[in-house]
């Protein structure tokens, strides 16, 4: 179902920023005449009401957009998500309420692309343990021989636009490509000189080096599970023992972090690297606390670069809605 824009007009409109938005961005709005308010709102201040008197709504991650918050927004017809994934809202119940909902797909893909390379190098060189070992006055040298990404084969779950920009340098760095991707067409993949696989158990089967790149639906949750793992083969394409790498920058709940875990402590995997997690923030988490995991909490977009793109499509987005034009990343 799609939402239908031909009713509306231009209005001054009031808008929630509840999980903040570059600064030039709230300011531009302003300068168009609409209120903006920043300020987030706790679950409970959010079924209250809060978002009542509001007619958009710009969301990152933090704000959940559920059924029952829809249900007590009657004047919403905007929610935007500032960056790509959209698990956070309900847009079934968007869309039976009139509300069309938008994300920025383009606008953090550069910066999440960075993140996932950094990750990947940071954990074949044990660039985090080296420096735990310093700060602590340790000097494991000998210790700390890693493995070369060149040579290896890198396996993509999921491979649209950010998987794609890690793969354009991967191939750079001489990383075999290899992905599971059942909604993007062969010759997308040929562009990339990426080997497309019809299932998930082939990637894990051939790659030592695993990124994931997909949403978080029903069908991928815990999708990086311990029977996958153990498919990891631990040595690269080029004969070098090298041990089995994952790195998640996607959505938390992908990756089984129990089944991780135990394979960090038996050894199948070598190191993880997480962005993101199932529960946000993580706590007493005790993957955080093994010396081959290391992470970050939940930057893929978190660059001066990206927010200020992504501030400038939010405000492409909403000004086209109430100007009565469809977004051009209208979901519903």
């Amino acid at each position: 179902m799609f939402i239908s824009f031909l009713h509306l007009q231009s209005i001054v409109a009031r808008i929630a920023i509840t999980d903040g938005m570059d600064q030039n961005a709230i300011f531009s709005l302003r300068e168009a005449g609409h209120e903006v308010v920043e300020q987030h709102f706790s679950r409970d201040e959010l079924l209250d009401g809060a978002l009542a008197e509001f007619d958009a709504v710009v969301v990152r991650s933090a704000t959940k957009m559920r059924s029952d918050v829809i249900e007590v927004s009657p004047k919403l017809s905007f929610i935007g998500r500032g960056g790509v994934g959209v698990d956070n809202i309900d847009i079934d119940a968007a869309t039976e309420a009139g509300i069309v909902v938008c994300n920025t797909p383009r606008a953090s893909t550069h910066s999440v692309v960075e993140l996932t390379l950094g990750h990947l190098l940071a954990s074949c060189r044990h660039i985090p343990r080296g420096d735990r070992g310093l700060r602590d006055g340790q000097w494991e040298k000998k210790q700390l021989k890693g493995t070369e990404l060149s040579g290896k084969s890198l396996g993509f779950i999921g491979f649209g636009r950010i998987a794609q920009g890690v793969a354009t340098v991967a191939r750079a760095l001489g990383m075999e490509c290899h992905a599971y991707d059942p909604y993007l067409p062969v010759e997308i993949a040929r562009q990339f000189d990426c080997t497309l696989h019809d299932d998930v158990d082939s990637v894990f089967s051939l790659c030592t080096h695993i990124t994931i790149h997909c949403n978080l639906t029903e069908e991928t949750h815990h999708l990086v599970d311990a029977r996958r793992i153990d498919l990891m083969p631990g040595i690269g394409s080029d004969g070098v023992t090298c041990g089995n790498h994952i790195v998640n920058c996607a959505r938390g709940g992908i990756v089984d972090e129990e089944a991780v875990l135990a394979a960090l402590e038996s050894e199948q995997l070598s190191s993880v690297a997480l962005d993101v997690f199932e529960i946000e923030p993580p706590g007493d988490n005790p993957l955080l606390q093994h010396p081959a995991f290391h992470g970050t909490p939940h930057i893929g977009a978190a660059t001066a670069e990206a927010q200020a793109r992504i501030g400038s499509e939010m405000v492409t987005l909403l000004t086209d809605h109430f100007e009565g034009r469809r977004p051009h990343s209208a979901l519903n």
